[in-house]
C-alpha cells in the first residue's frame, strides 16, 4: 500500500512580498529549496499561521541568499508581507519504506535564514 507522507517542511517562513499580477506560485529563496530538497515547479501546500488560510501551489526558485518568500497570483489574497507560513511537500511511499524515512524539517528565523534542521 502507498501512503502520502510529509517529505519536507519549512516552518515559520516569513512572507517578504505578495504579487497579485503574477500568474501564480510561491517564489522561495534557493537556499531554502535546496536545504528542504524542493525543486522548481514542485507542488507545495502552504499554511498561513498568521491568518489560517491554506492553499496549494508550486515553487519558483528565488535568488540565493535573498531570504525571499513571495506569494504570487491569486494566492496573494491569502497572505501579506510579514505573515508566517508553513510550506509543506508530500510524497507517496510504500509501507515498507516508511519506518526508515525522516522528513526534512527546517525552522527559519524572521529573515528566512535556517535556524535549525530536524
Amino acid at each position: 500500500m502507498k501512503r502520502v507522507m510529509l517529505k519536507a517542511k519549512i516552518h515559520k517562513a516569513t512572507v517578504t512580498e505578495t504579487n497579485i499580477d503574477y500568474e501564480g506560485s510561491l517564489t522561495l529563496d534557493e537556499n531554502l529549496m535546496r536545504a528542504a530538497d524542493l525543486i522548481p515547479y514542485e507542488q507545495v501546500h502552504v499554511y498561513n499561521i498568521s491568518n489560517g488560510e491554506r492553499f496549494i501551489t508550486y515553487l519558483i526558485r528565488g535568488k540565493k541568499d535573498s531570504g525571499i518568500v513571495v506569494v504570487n497570483g491569486a494566492a496573494a489574497h491569502k497572505a501579506k508581507s510579514g505573515d508566517k507560513l508553513i510550506i509543506a511537500s508530500y510524497t507517496l511511499m510504500e509501507d515498507e519504506d516508511i519506518d526508515f524515512f525522516i522528513p526534512k524539517i527546517l525552522i527559519t528565523d524572521g529573515k528566512n535564514r535556517i535556524k535549525k534542521i530536524k
